[in-house]
C-alpha cells in the first residue's frame, strides 16, 4: 500500500487553524514565510511527519487539503 500524505492548497486556505488543532501528528503549522491571496499565512504540512490519517482533510471547511500518494 502506498504511503499517503496531506498537502495544503495554499490559495484555498483561510488560516482557520482546524487542521492544526486536529492533527494527531502535530505536523501542520502556519507558513510564516508566505501570504496567500487572502492575506493570511496558509497552513503547511511537514510531509516527513504526516501519518496520512486524513483528519485535516476531514475537518477543513474550505476543502483546502488534498491527500496524495508518495
Amino acid at each position: 500500500m502506498a504511503n499517503q500524505k496531506a498537502k495544503v492548497l495554499e490559495e484555498k486556505c483561510k488560516a482557520c487553524g482546524l487542521c492544526i488543532h486536529f492533527c494527531p501528528a502535530k505536523c501542520i503549522a502556519y507558513n510564516e514565510k508566505k501570504f496567500n491571496s487572502k492575506g493570511v499565512h496558509p497552513a503547511l504540512v511537514e510531509k516527513e511527519k504526516c501519518i496520512g490519517c486524513r483528519q485535516c482533510y476531514l475537518v477543513c471547511p474550505e476543502i483546502a487539503i488534498e491527500i496524495f500518494e508518495e
